[in-house]
């Protein structure tokens, strides 16, 4: 069975690879200049998965 850690570790590195593999297709450096970056599934993934990452599934916020 594999490290509770190393599931959000892999699900993150998708969730990044999925995000750069679609601002290649759009050829753009980032999403913000991106008009579908408000409501995009590919980088609502991506912030799920590094606030997971973050968390270990752990509730609760974070403090920036």
């Amino acid at each position: 069975m594999p490290d509770n850690n190393d599931v959000f570790e892999a699900k993150l590195d998708e969730a990044a690879l999925a995000m750069r593999e679609c601002q290649q297709r759009h050829e753009l450096e980032s999403c913000y200049s991106c008009p579908e970056c408000v409501g995009c599934e590919v980088r609502s993934k991506y912030v799920r998965s590094v606030f997971e990452s973050m968390s270990k599934g752990e509730t609760g916020g974070f403090d920036f």
